[in-house]
């Protein structure tokens, strides 16, 4: 039996889908613990694409439960429209399970994201305009709708009428946009709730029991570890807490439950939005990354800013997170370049720093110390174990290992299930800890 986290160690994007859709094989639930629609996870399987933005990864084997928790914000228009969207490509959805006391996002939530993001001009975040930040909001100033107000009609009414009268303010009165029609949100979303009905359960509950019959657990989050409300590039982060220890708060467990956490990053760095990015490269090298990687969010479209491996970045994941192994993704995106590059330290007002700066505006002054490392100028895409690999490319992993103090336990070589080496187990491996680092 495990019990397993897996963590985004960078800004998001690292594909956790993937990954996640790897170990959901050996998983008897999967539980997405926080985020909401801005984040989205890409599994390809026989060359079927299916993109995910509220329902676990694991949905795509029928066997696993897959719990939306507490800790999430669920969108019911964006979540039914993927409940449709897998329906259509033969994937049945009666193992899902929503928790009840899942905070809502509303229309308004919407409209004062995007009108708030425009307002803040050059101070902006690079919000995707979804209405998670609103969402969050409400939540911790306690005045949220929940998915179990959704579930009783008179409740929903009364407080439905009331937040969106509160929020036309706010909406006419500092963004000079035209009001909401209490009637029209409260019918549509009393539509949504019967639709989602059928999926409300207590989710602690749920998990609880999975727990006590010595189920497999596997904890996803969405964004990744940088974007962490606390522990990230403040003010640019997301509104929730993607890393390991946000595992348990949105999920309901306690953190003697866990038995293993997983790291996922991939070969180079990548980050959307606004914020520093010390290894940001903006020439023809980190074009050639964004082109080989596909590098366009799953949710938005947008183009991701690519640059080096970013160790001083993923040690801090490893210490933040705790972390036992860690999955490679995207190797096969550097097959073409003849040198790569891993920033090993920072420079700063002249100093060598190799611990990151919880200050962004520190973290925005420092510039990267490379280690240059050669490519190996073949492709990877269909080696099956870590042997087959060019020499270089090996080099380069024991590298990564060497500078996190980490295993790496898997190697991703491309989009597809198959295109996955499995180095050591990366559930029941080696535990990381204090005396085996």
């Amino acid at each position: 039996m495990a019990n397993v986290i897996v963590i985004g160690t960078q800004w998001g994007d690292e594909g956790k889908g993937k990954i996640t859709d790897l170990l959901s094989r050996s998983a008897d639930v999967v539980v997405r613990y926080q985020g909401g629609i801005n984040a989205g996870h890409t599994v390809v399987v026989n060359e079927q694409t299916f993109k995910l933005h509220l329902i676990p990864s694991g949905i795509l084997y029928p066997q696993t439960e897959c719990i939306i928790g507490s800790g999430t914000v669920v969108d019911p228009q964006i979540l039914l429209e993927e409940l449709e969207q897998l329906h259509r490509l033969g994937v049945s959805t009666d193992n899902l399970f929503i928790a009840e006391t899942a905070h809502v996002t509303m229309p308004y939530h919407r409209l004062i994201d995007k009108a708030s993001e425009t307002q803040r001009a050059e101070h902006k975040i690079g919000t995707t305009g979804r209405g998670i930040g609103p969402t969050y909001a409400d939540k911790s100033e306690r005045v949220g709708i929940r998915i179990l107000d959704l579930m009783d009609k008179d409740v929903l009414q009364k407080r439905l009428r009331w937040a969106v009268e509160q929020k036309n303010i706010v909406l006419e009165k500092m963004y000079d946009l035209p009001p909401l029609d209490p009637q029209e949100v409260i019918t549509c979303y009393t539509e949504y709730a019967e639709l989602l009905k059928p999926y409300v359960v207590d989710a602690s509950l749920k998990i609880d029991e999975a727990i006590r019959k010595r189920l497999n657990i596997l904890f996803e989050g969405a964004q990744g570890t940088l974007l962490d409300l606390d522990h990230g590039t403040y003010p640019y982060v997301t509104s929730s807490n993607p890393i390991a220890g946000g595992a348990c708060i949105g999920a309901g467990v306690g953190p003697t439950t866990i038995d293993r956490i997983i790291g996922v990053s991939k070969a180079y760095t990548t980050r959307v939005g606004e914020g520093p990015f010390p290894t940001e490269l903006n020439d023809c090298t980190g074009e050639l990354l964004c082109d080989r990687g596909a590098e366009f969010g799953t949710t938005t479209g947008r183009r991701r800013r690519c640059g080096w491996f970013d160790g001083v970045i993923g040690r801090y994941a490893v210490r933040i997170n705790g972390l036992d192994c860690l999955a490679i993704t995207k190797l096969d995106v550097l097959d073409e370049l003849d040198e790569i590059n891993v920033c090993v330290a920072y420079e700063l007002d002249g100093q060598e720093i190799r611990d990151f700066p919880s200050n962004a505006r520190v973290f925005a002054k420092c510039r990267p110390i490379y280690k240059s490392l050669p490519g190996w100028k073949a492709s990877t895409q269909d080696c099956k174990s870590l042997t087959e690999l060019p020499l270089a490319a090996q080099s380069y992993l024991k590298f990564l290992e060497d500078l996190l103090e980490i295993p790496i336990a898997i190697v991703s070589i491309g989009a597809s299930r198959g295109q996955t080496i499995i180095v050591e187990d990366p559930i029941h491996g080696p535990k990381r800890g204090l005396l085996n680092v």
